[in-house]
């Protein structure tokens, strides 16, 4: 039986969500108001979005028996993070609805074929090599100079897979680093802010994108994102327009997240691509209409989708590991929005929860 590509999921359907994370977590939350079920799948025993779904399945995610199952348990299938294996996505895909595709997951975690994307709709980012043994770095350096950033091409996040490169002489420790894992070197970027921008994109073909915002981070982790960017109006309509494009190429059901670089000649360079909610888009949660997390159920089960007009502005702050201990002062604020993500354990750099402060809109500030 041939499955229909763009049917419309209805409220009282269940979402199957690859992965248990707090994206899961909270778009669980967000489907639970529009009376969907979801679905959890995820190896982790403990995994925070199991608390707030309405069933879940523990299992590895290449476990074919558990993946069929999990297909004929839900009426569509996506996914709360990109590392997730496309072969997985694939199988699911020939079984029941899976949005966004499993070749938009399969583009978007491999950062060479996500470089060569952006190439190929004409998005700048910085120049790039691809790596695959010692003599292919030592010549890409030479290339693209010192100092650069050599990554794993798959299953990197949060500064995790990559080495910085300030001196040729580092090379052989650096692909030491690598572990034999094919790679990209990336050229060191001169930037001026850091931006993002979520584009959400529905099967029926409507497209709508949250504001750019600009982002902070320390040790490569995300610490603070500010809405709006603080970058020129021409600026923040490039990075828009980049976002929509992207998610017109890929055929987008979902959700699209694109980090991006302002140079300090005012260029705009993509840096990568995540097809999910993203971290960058937690202050929508109350500083818009739509926040990231309800558009994508609607993008995903083909609703309408909402408004993203922000209505505040917001500052967003990650809690990282025992910074987590700040609730109680966090709550004493009452204009602070605190979030916690019920992870049991506190280690450094785990994302445990985060808080948004909104404040008016700068006066005259064009809406």
């Amino acid at each position: 039986m041939s499955i229909e590509t763009s049917p419309v999921i209805a409220p009282g359907s269940t979402i199957g969500i690859l992965g248990g994370g707090q994206l899961g977590r909270m778009t669980a939350l967000a489907a639970a108001r529009l009376g969907y079920r979801c679905h959890i799948y995820c190896p982790e025993a403990d995994a925070p979005a199991f608390a707030v779904a309405a069933a879940h399945t523990v299992a590895p995610y290449d476990d074919p028996e558990a993946l069929d199952a999990f297909a004929k348990a839900v009426d569509v299938v996506t996914f709360e993070f990109e590392n997730i294996p496309a072969a997985s996505a694939e199988r699911l895909a020939g079984k029941t609805l899976v949005r966004p595709s499993w070749k938009v997951l399969d583009t978007a975690q491999d950062r060479v074929s996500e470089k060569k994307f952006f190439a190929g709709i004409g998005a700048a980012t910085a120049p790039w090599r691809e790596v695959n043994d010692l003599v292919a770095l030592e010549n890409a350096i030479a290339d693209l100079g010192v100092p650069c950033i050599l990554k794993t091409r798959r299953f990197g996040y949060d500064g995790k897979g990559q080495v910085r490169i300030d001196r040729a002489a580092q090379a052989a420790e650096a692909w030491e680093a690598m572990k034999g894992a094919p790679a990209i070197l990336e050229g060191f970027v001169a930037f001026s802010r850091e931006i993002s921008v979520i584009v959400a994109r529905s099967p029926r073909g409507e497209v709508n994108t949250f504001d750019v915002v600009e982002n902070v981070h320390v040790d490569h982790i995300l610490d603070t994102t500010r809405a709006p960017a603080q970058i020129t109006q021409d600026q923040a309509e490039r990075a828009a327009a980049i976002a929509h494009h992207a998610a017109v190429a890929l055929d987008l059901e979902g959700l699209l997240a694109i980090e991006m670089f302002v140079d300090h000649e005012g260029k705009i360079l993509v840096n990568e691509m995540a097809p999910r909610p993203h971290n960058s888009g937690h202050w929508t949660m109350d500083a818009c209409i739509t926040d990231q997390f309800e558009q994508f159920v609607r993008a995903v089960c083909n609703l309408r989708l909402g408004s993203t007009e922000r209505h505040c502005n917001a500052e967003m702050k990650n809690l990282l590991g025992r910074s987590i201990e700040q609730w109680a002062e966090i709550l004493s604020d009452p204009k602070a929005k605190l979030h916690l993500y019920g992870k049991l354990e506190a280690r450094d750099g785990r994302k445990m929860g985060h808080v948004t402060r909104v404040f008016p809109r700068w006066k005259n500030e064009p809406k």
